[in-house]
């Protein structure tokens, strides 16, 4: 594990963005071809919009994304694949982004998008933690048992909150119950994990993160430190209520 500091949630995003870049193009140079996992909300926005600045032969990138609340439509302020199109995908030149789709079947839509998943190797793993030190929308008690690429899930109160607090929704009653999500195991995949976690919303999850002694589902963020290469980039205010033992990876 390393864990990265920056003053500002910009310079983080820049830090990450460069990390990121560099990772796809040692991959498009080792095969010719990358794979990339995104994530989405309010604390990647700096990240997303240093990774446009980075010279990347995007064209040789297949993309993915992590969830999508289920029964709500990409026409929606507060859907991923919206948020996903117009912060990013419209921006550069993809060999391919395949989305999480949750109209229609959405079981027999997993399927699709396991077999399109796992056909190689995801190399970069954009991974945000939540308010409530979820991944993807994996919240605790996440499920690491399961060998699923993506399974249904429901979001607990505080996932809820938190999609409210970053004016996606008016109020908790708004935000749907279910969505399709990676699972942690999915997560684990990804030859290289980084995570962008900005913003001082964010401190009480990292400080929760970074205290487990153990991999905790009540934690599931816990369990990336366990990964052989995950970058952990926070801002002053996300480090606030770190020890400089934790900051040290210890």
């Amino acid at each position: 594990m390393k864990i990265h500091v920056a003053k500002t949630a910009e310079e983080l995003g820049a830090q990450a963005a460069h990390t990121i870049a560099e990772k796809l193009c040692e991959a498009i140079a080792e095969s010719g071809e990358a794979r990339l996992v995104l994530s989405t909300g309010g604390s990647q926005f700096e990240t997303l919009k240093a990774l446009l600045q980075e010279d990347v032969p995007w064209d040789k990138v297949t993309a993915f994304h992590l969830d999508e609340y289920i029964d709500l439509p990409i026409t929606h302020a507060a859907s991923f694949r919206k948020y996903l199109k117009e912060r990013f995908i419209d921006h550069v030149h993809l060999k391919e982004f395949v989305f999480v789709e949750t109209e229609g079947d959405v079981d027999d839509n997993i399927r699709m998008l396991t077999r399109r998943l796992r056909e190689k190797t995801i190399d970069v793993g954009v991974i945000g933690i939540g308010e409530n030190a979820h991944i993807a929308f994996n919240d605790p008690p996440a499920d690491f048992d399961t060998k699923q690429a993506y399974i249904i899930v429901n979001l607990d109160s505080r996932c809820k909150k938190q999609q409210v607090g970053e004016g996606w929704f008016k109020d908790e009653d708004e935000v749907p119950r279910q969505a399709v999500s990676m699972t942690p195991y999915q997560i684990m995949q990804c030859a290289h994990i980084i995570s962008p976690v900005p913003h001082k919303v964010k401190a009480d999850a990292v400080k929760k993160v970074l205290s487990a002694k153990t991999v905790d589902p009540m934690v599931p963020g816990s369990l990336l430190k366990t990964h052989p290469d995950f970058q952990l980039f926070l801002d002053e205010e996300s480090a606030a209520n770190c020890s400089e033992e934790m900051l040290a990876g210890n």
